[in-house]
């Protein structure tokens, strides 16, 4: 399939995705929405394949990488499901390096957010992307029923395996000491979650277009907090004004970063709305990030 860009497509039809993706609409309600759109021969089940992920894109570190080592571990949280699993990725020259816990979207651990750990591991961090769809069966391999799965978990019970997930990368004995965390949408929002609940354990947070903490809650994190969001994502570009008069109050050291003209989930690199400057900027900073303030 021939790679299009977010630039391919009409702002109200990119917004009707987004709607879709977050469970706002249903498919058919998509399909009917972009039928608008569907001139040319072009039908609406021709665009929904078109703006659906296509993870053959996606893959910048081959699991067969020989700078990292992965394997599939599973970890225990009684405060959760009882245990969540996911992908381990380190450097292969082994010793103690940083952490630094990876949180996908809103439909599980798939190739993308894989990928992304195993970027992490090449750049010399302990990654960890746990799949918040453990306690169903783990991510199906199509994000549609991931999206599905997704919606039949316990979202207190996810959190809590989550921050599981985090603590027992805090202790392994491979890894500093010190923990970051970074996330994608409903991941970034985790992101966040984790700044206020993990307080002085957590060293860093990086979360792209992720939903703020509530304002009364800002003050427990400890965390260096760095922030990223796309221009056209305007529902989390307006609550950015204050989140960051928050942080700032709570002398939370912070960044935060808008990227002209880029969509919600211009990071991920399997759809069109990636956006590769803002992509490769918003990583290099999230590297120099985890550097300063994880690797420290």
């Amino acid at each position: 399939m021939e790679r299009k860009k977010a630039s391919d497509y009409p702002q109200e039809l990119l917004d009707l995705f987004h709607e879709y993706q977050h469970g706002a609409i249903s498919r058919r309600a998509f399909l009917d929405g972009a039928q608008k759109f569907a001139i040319g021969g072009l039908t609406a089940a021709a665009i929904y394949e078109s703006l659906k992920p296509n993870f053959a894109w996606a893959q910048q570190v081959a699991p067969t990488d020989p700078r990292i080592s992965t394997e599939r571990v599973t970890v225990q949280s009684p405060r959760g499901h009882g245990s969540i699993s996911g992908l381990l990725a380190k450097p292969a020259g082994g010793g103690r390096q940083p952490g630094i816990l990876v949180i996908h979207e809103n439909r599980g651990l798939n190739p993308y957010v894989e990928d992304v750990a195993r970027r992490l591991a090449a750049a010399n961090f302990v990654a960890f992307a746990p799949d918040g769809l453990s306690s169903v069966g783990g991510y199906p391999g199509n994000e549609e029923e991931g999206a599905a799965k997704f919606r039949e978990v316990d979202r207190d019970k996810m959190t809590e395996d989550f921050e599981a997930a985090a603590r027992w990368l805090k202790a392994r004995a491979d890894v500093s000491g010190r923990i970051g965390v970074t996330g994608f949408c409903f991941g970034g929002g985790i992101a966040n979650v984790l700044a206020v609940r993990m307080g002085t354990d957590l060293a860093a947070a990086a979360p792209y277009y992720g939903a703020a903490p509530p304002a009364a809650d800002v003050p427990k994190i400890k965390a260096a907090v760095m922030v990223h969001h796309g221009q056209a994502d305007t529902r989390l570009v307006e609550a950015w004004p204050a989140y960051e008069a928050a942080l700032k109050a709570a002398g939370v050291t912070y960044e935060g970063y808008i990227y002209p003209n880029a969509q919600h989930g211009f990071h991920n690199d399997t759809t069109p709305r990636y956006d590769e400057a803002a992509a490769k900027q918003s990583w290099d900073r999230t590297l120099a990030w985890f550097n300063r303030h994880v690797r420290g």
